[in-house]
């Protein structure tokens, strides 16, 4: 059960009082307009804290889904989930992996998802020894765009008709880096 923590979020495993912080974004046609799922009904976002809990408990992980977790928010102060993020490993002979994120709208534009893409990209290539991680994003959420960046990565290419989004085929643009020893 890793917990990454940054300069301002912790990263940790998500738990089934999570539910209703994330209903909060995954429910929200905003937040998911660029995603190939949502926005959540209940039962939904249920479903997607069922299978983050039993992942976490898994001893072989190839998948990790982070509750983005501001520590010192929230009603009683034990911390505020303002997202999700993922690292998971696509192919374990070629050290690849694929990373992603979504926040609640309250908290763009202030560098969070950009804190936690470097966490986890630190996590991808530290403990799950991965050489190569990726990241797509559709061609119009620039502020996507912005944050793959800004974690480090580059822009490999434009993949056409990448994924059947609320019934539409839609392009990605590609995002790489790779890990060079030091």
């Amino acid at each position: 059960m890793p917990k990454l923590v940054t300069e301002r979020l912790l990263l940790r495993d998500f738990a089934w009082s999570d539910q209703d912080a994330v209903h909060a974004f995954a429910s929200d046609p905003v937040v998911t307009q660029f995603m190939d799922w949502g926005p959540n009904d209940v039962h939904d976002t249920r479903a997607f804290v069922a299978m983050a809990v039993a992942q976490s408990s898994q001893r072989q992980r190839t998948e990790y889904e982070f509750a983005t977790v501001l520590p010192d928010a929230g009603p009683d102060g034990s911390g505020l989930v303002i997202g999700s993020v993922s690292v998971r490993i696509i192919n374990q002979q070629h050290q690849a992996g694929e990373l992603g994120y979504i926040l609640h709208p309250a908290y763009w534009s202030r560098g969070y998802a950009t804190e936690a893409a470097r966490a986890l990209l630190d996590f991808g290539f530290g403990p799950l020894g991965l050489h190569r991680i990726t990241a797509t994003c559709r061609p119009e959420n620039l502020g996507s765009a912005r944050v793959l960046e800004k974690a480090g990565m580059t822009l490999e290419g434009r993949l056409r008709d990448h994924r059947l989004i609320h019934g539409e085929w839609q392009d990605s643009l590609l995002y790489a880096v790779i890990d060079r020893p030091a």
